[in-house]
């Protein structure tokens, strides 16, 4: 197992950057008139699972850590909310909701091990 020295060297993190570029791919053929409703809220959501992960880690708390964590898990949350409601508005695919949402499950179980793990270890 290699050493974890910065958030950069998580699986979680760098899974979280993955989810983002597979995003914006998607997002970006959305309507132009969408550039700020949906499309914006669903960019937000994305950037701050990745931002809240290693945010958390630079805090020099393990209960900051672990909420940092579960704000990141919220906003994935409210990513696949947000994916369903322009799927159902059919600005995105059901191939392409299907390979991001399998992103997300995976994700979520990732974030949810690692709080997992650091609560057993405090």
């Amino acid at each position: 197992m290699s050493e974890i020295n910065s958030f950069k060297d998580l699986l979680v993190w760098q899974k979280g950057i993955e989810l983002v570029k597979a995003v914006y791919e998607v997002i970006d053929k959305m309507p132009q008139e969408e550039l700020f409703g949906l499309s914006g809220q669903i960019k937000r959501s994305v950037i701050s699972v990745p931002s809240n992960i290693a945010e958390g880690w630079g805090r020099n708390s393990t209960l900051s850590y672990i909420n940092f964590l579960k704000i990141s898990r919220g906003s994935l949350f409210e990513l696949e909310t947000q994916l369903i409601i322009a799927k159902e508005l059919e600005f995105i695919s059901s191939d392409a909701l299907n390979k991001i949402d399998k992103l997300i499950h995976e994700l979520s179980k990732m974030l949810n091990s690692l709080i997992k793990n650091i609560k057993n270890k405090s």
